[in-house]
Parts: C-alpha cells; sequence; structure tokens
C-alpha cells in the first residue's frame, strides 16, 4: 500500500457540532475547513464525527493555542458499568500523514467492524482520532504556517488523552495504533498503564527513533527547510523539489520488495507504476509534512517498558523498512513487558511492508485472541438478537 504513508484519505461522515470552533472566526483566525464527502454507514453503524476544542493547550515547547480543534470519529454505542465506568471504548491511531478516516478503508474496517468479527460495533465503542497537525484537526496549514507551535508525541498524546476525556470515556477496553499511532499506543501504556484492558502497537519498534529510521526522516526535514521555496514557511506556492524528495522517499519506506517485484515486474512496468502514482497522489502541504515528520523527535519509551501492565500485542512485518526485524529489537524489548507478546508477520507476496499495519486480514486472529484472553475486566456482552 505505497500511498498510506503520503495520501490523506478525504473521507468524512455526518458531523457532530457540539463542542464546535467558532463559526465566525476573528481575522487571521484558520480558514473554514472545506466540505468533503459523506460517510452514512460503517458495517451497518452510522459514524458520529465532531470536534473537540481543548482550551489554552500548552505544548512541551511552552507554546499556547488558545484553542486546539481535536477532530474525531466514533463508531458504536458507549456502554458503563454500574459504576459508570465505561466498558468497551477502542481507541485506534493513526499514522504520520494520515487522519482517523483511514480505519474505513475495507482491509481495515471490512475485517474487524462487521457483525461476529473482532471489534463488531454492536459491542464495541470505537474512537478515531485525528491527530495535532493531521486530518481536520488543528493544523500549520490552517493559517498559522511555521508560527504554528512546534508540536511532538508528548503533545499528540496528551491531546489524544484530552480528548478521550472530553467525550467523557475514563476507560479503555483496547488502545490500538498503526506506525505513528503504535508508538503512541506505547506512550498510552505507560503513562496510563491503569486506563486500559489491553494494547495492540502495530508497526514500530518502541525505542527511540535511530540509524536508518531517522535518517530518512532528517533527509525530508533537510530537504524542506533547506528548498528556497520553502520561505522559512511563508511560500507562495509549494516547494515542489522538496516535496518530490519526500514523496520519493516515503515511498521508498513505505514499499515491500516482494510485493512489489510481484506487481512491477519489468522496467516498463515499474515506470508505469511511480507514473501512475505521481499522477494520483494527493496533495499535501509542506509545512504540515515537516511538522508531522518533525514530530517523532521526542519518542522514546524504552525507559518505562516495565510500568506497563496491560497486556501487550506487538504486531510487525517482515519487509517494513521503517521497522526491520534483522535489528532484533523488538524481540529484546518485548522481554521486558511484563504481559507481552510479539508476532512478525512473514513476508509474501500478499503482506504490505510497513503498511501491513493497516490489512487486518495479517493479524485479526491475533486481535482475537487478546480480546479473549482479557476478557471479564470490562468485556461487554453480546446484544440479544432478534429470533
Amino acid at each position: 500500500m505505497r500511498r498510506l504513508l503520503i495520501a490523506i484519505l478525504l473521507i468524512s461522515c455526518g458531523r457532530a457540532d457540539q463542542d464546535e470552533a467558532p463559526a465566525n472566526r476573528p481575522a487571521g483566525a484558520p480558514p473554514a475547513r472545506p466540505a468533503v464527502p459523506t460517510v452514512t454507514e460503517v458495517a451497518g453503524v452510522k459514524p458520529v464525527e465532531g470536534d473537540k476544542v481543548l482550551r489554552d493547550f500548552a505544548f512541551q515547547s511552552g507554546e499556547k493555542l488558545p484553542e486546539l480543534r481535536m477532530h474525531y470519529m466514533t463508531l458504536g454505542t458507549l456502554r458503563r458499568d454500574a459504576s459508570g465506568r465505561a466498558t468497551n471504548a477502542v481507541l485506534v491511531m493513526h499514522g504520520t500523514t494520515g487522519s482517523g478516516q483511514q480505519f474505513l478503508r475495507k482491509q481495515f474496517a471490512g475485517e474487524l467492524f462487521g457483525p461476529g468479527q473482532p471489534l463488531d460495533l454492536t459491542r464495541y465503542h470505537v474512537i478515531l482520532p485525528d491527530d495535532i497537525g493531521h486530518g481536520r484537526s488543528s493544523k500549520p496549514s490552517d493559517g498559522l504556517r511555521a508560527r504554528f507551535p512546534r508540536y511532538g508525541y508528548q503533545d499528540m498524546v496528551a491531546a489524544e488523552h484530552a480528548l478521550v476525556a472530553a467525550l467523557g470515556v475514563d476507560h479503555l477496553r483496547l488502545v490500538m495504533g498503526t506506525s505513528m499511532g503504535c508508538m503512541h499506543a506505547w506512550m498510552w501504556a505507560e503513562k496510563w498503564p491503569s486506563m486500559m484492558d489491553a494494547v495492540m502497537p502495530l508497526a514500530c519498534l518502541p525505542v527511540e527513533i535511530a540509524g536508518r529510521n531517522r535518517e530518512w526522516r532528517r533527509m525530508i526535514i533537510q530537504a524542506i527547510e533547506e528548498d528556497p521555496d520553502w520561505k522559512g514557511g511563508d511560500y507562495t506556492a509549494p516547494p515542489r523539489g522538496a516535496l518530490q524528495v519526500a514523496e520519493a522517499l516515503l515511498t521508498l519506506a513505505g514499499s515491500s520488495p516482494v510485493a512489489d517485484q510481484k506487481r512491477m515486474p519489468t522496467r516498463e512496468a515499474a515506470d508505469r507504476a511511480l507514473a501512475e502514482a505521481r499522477a494520483s497522489r494527493a496533495p499535501i502541504d509542506a509545512n504540515d509534512l515537516l511538522y508531522a515528520i518533525r514530530s517523532s523527535s521526542d519518542y522514546d519509551p524504552s525507559a518505562e517498558l516495565e510500568k506497563i501492565t496491560a497486556p501487550v500485542l506487538f504486531v510487525n512485518s517482515a519487509d517494513d523498512f521503517i521497522n526491520p526485524p534483522e535489528l532484533g529489537i523488538a524481540e529484546r524489548q518485548i522481554a521486558r513487558v511484563a504481559n507481552g507478546r510479539f508476532v512478525l508477520i512473514p513476508a509474501s507476496a500478499d503482506t504490505h511492508g510497513h503498511g501491513t499495519h493497516t490489512w487486518a486480514r495479517f493479524w485479526k486472529k491475533d486481535l482475537e485472541e487478546l480480546l479473549r484472553s482479557t476478557a471479564g475486566r470490562a468485556e461487554p456482552a453480546p446484544p440479544a438478537r432478534s429470533p
């Protein structure tokens, strides 16, 4: 799934306007967001979409925003036990340059959200946030450009937590995330270990980003910052040279050698595939991309893995360019988690490199086992079905 890391999926659904950012903003405020297509049903369930505004949000950099808009979608009905604690909420966090709406794709939603499937929406309440700088949440391209506060993963996770609280959820049946969301899942498990019943990080490593993973990210940062057309973030036309470099690196980072060789067996096929991908690519703002790539600089959960108390199912794929299995990092680090299990999906002509994280057919049986093994803490009972 070569475009997963660079495309922002423009799918949306009917909105809930509670706590919405004011429609009539003062001069200089971010412009109104464009209308996007509406999704009316997911696995027979009507989505609820909206914004929560976090007032006077303080970033780790010391900067503040008077209003930080956090966009979200929820699927399914929230249930509570007799004490009022949430029992069936599932938080799913997206990757870099993505949004919560990416999880509506058939390879994810079609495998997980239907009747009898692992996250059956008649049983679970799924929360899909757009992170800071992503999707329809506050981001540099809203108007502040390079004057937008410099955010990191610590800020993103704090905003996710504030959003979940604003949605009235005090306990999570499952915390899961892909790529950047995978890293956030590790951070959630350390910061709020008693708030969740289970954790499922997909496609990352629970250590500081270094080596080749840091190298390609730094290449993108430098390409944007050193492009004369970037103009310190105040460009009037996109810095196309930098964005072409970023596109190339992101394409390689998301590639899958076995599947790609099958898909592009000749020089002509490879050239044609590249041309088609470039023609169909989704536009992305250079400042948004720079901030998103740079945000991983404060990530390193390795020092506190022993704090994690919830069962962890950690999944990577063997053809992941970003998290190559030959490093052996995953096996060493999961051994430090009290109740952790690591699954490595073998590479094949059917896997999708780093993007395998969103193709649920490769790991949904492991998810089913995780939910079975952690049932009883806050597990919702299946609803009665009409005869």
